[in-house]
């Protein structure tokens, strides 16, 4: 953490409003905001840019796509976490959950591995070793159907900086994957299946779900509790799918897939996230509800670059033209995942909070970073 740094002439992205001032920071955390157009001797200029909190993820596939470059290929494990923590500092992600599957498959070529009790060692000694420019947590991706499920969740302890527990069922006909065509599309394309390959993974999704299913969705939620992780849902179709998700004391809904599900999360106090993606877009690449809608419904809280981390910046800024509201939208990149997450210290700018900030200059409707700090350490 580095002594002080003082950005000043900015536009400061507050809760309720975008002041011009500064943002002084010292020893790692927010120290003073002014209103003023004053520049103090030794300031960084900012120019009229924004000044805004680090943005919070909870859900990106980033780490599993660097260590996986390609179906089968196993990257080195620390040049892929450097490389992944690296591009996520430049895109203005502070704070991340990183998300691994726990749950395997072990025959087919549907299958998946048990990785993530090994990758997340690597992860927390490389923290350990001071070589990450940002803050890591974990975010535990609970396959349902799954061989292993309850066995790679009790390799983790309370000691895992585990946050998220998330519950996927991606049970074929059904939430993301209600059309099998979409399904196929991805899974055959990802692992290069035939016809016959994708009829005997689809047949044996169907029966891990129908063998493992409920005691497996029991236990991950016991799991959760016992990690002292934040439980989330994954994909809610219907108002039944979320009730059952309140009644296992779920925090916030990953990507619900349709307008129904959403206003059940509203109703039941779940926070709805959704996808940067599907926003820029305009839609779900999986023919699911569009990002866009829910938030013209005032149905969206949260957003999450998901698999494209550049495109949470970007989608907060567009989320505010479709608001009027600024501070609104990048609450929904900051102040709200840091509160679904229980992170009190981020998320605002703000006095005593950690020095996570953002210069942001805006041109032709598109957000381009000039400068982030992590814990008052510039990292991008």
């Amino acid at each position: 953490m580095s002594g002080v740094q003082c950005l000043a002439n900015a536009r400061l992205v507050l809760p309720d409003a975008v002041v011009t001032g500064s943002v002084t920071i010292q020893q790692g955390m927010i120290s003073e905001i002014v209103e003023s157009d004053h520049i103090p001797a030794g300031a960084l200029d900012c120019e009229g840019d924004f000044v805004l909190p680090g943005l919070v993820e909870l859900h990106t596939d980033n780490v599993e796509r660097h260590i996986e470059p390609r179906p089968e290929v196993d990257w080195p494990h620390l040049s892929a976490l450097i490389a992944h923590d690296a591009e996520l500092a430049s895109t203005g992600i502070t704070t991340v959950f990183d998300a691994m599957r726990v749950g395997s498959i072990h025959s087919g070529k549907g299958r998946y591995l048990d990785y993530a009790r090994g990758l997340a060692n690597e992860l927390l000694a490389a923290r350990a070793q001071g070589l990450l420019k940002i803050s890591h947590f974990l975010h535990l991706r609970a396959e349902i159907c799954s061989e292993t499920l309850l066995k790679e969740l009790a390799a983790f302890g309370p000691d895992d900086r585990v946050g998220i527990v998330s519950l996927m069922d991606h049970t074929p006909g059904q939430r993301q994957f209600r059309d099998l065509t979409a399904l196929k599309t991805y899974v055959a394309k990802k692992r290069g299946m035939n016809d016959a390959e994708f009829e005997a993974h689809v047949a044996n999704l169907i029966d891990l779900q129908a063998r493992l299913g409920t005691q497996h969705e029991a236990g991950a939620v016991q799991e959760a509790r016992r990690l002292n992780a934040v439980l989330a849902s994954h994909d809610d179709t219907t108002a039944e799918q979320v009730a059952t998700s309140q009644a296992n004391g779920v925090g916030f809904a990953e990507f619900p897939t349709t307008v129904e599900a959403a206003e059940a999360c509203r109703a039941h106090g779940i926070a709805v996230m959704m996808g940067a993606p599907n926003l820029i877009r305009g839609g779900s690449h999986s023919g699911n509800v569009a990002a866009a809608e829910l938030a013209k419904a005032g149905l969206l809280d949260i957003i999450s670059s998901d698999y494209v981390p550049s495109a949470l910046l970007l989608s907060a800024f567009q989320l505010g033209q479709i608001w009027n509201d600024l501070p609104r939208a990048i609450a929904t990149v900051t102040a709200n995942p840091a509160r679904a997450a229980r992170l009190s210290d981020r998320g605002l700018l703000k006095p005593g909070l950690r020095g996570d900030v953002l210069r942001v200059r805006e041109l032709n409707n598109t957000p381009l970073l000039r400068g982030v700090w992590s814990q008052g350490e510039r990292v991008a």
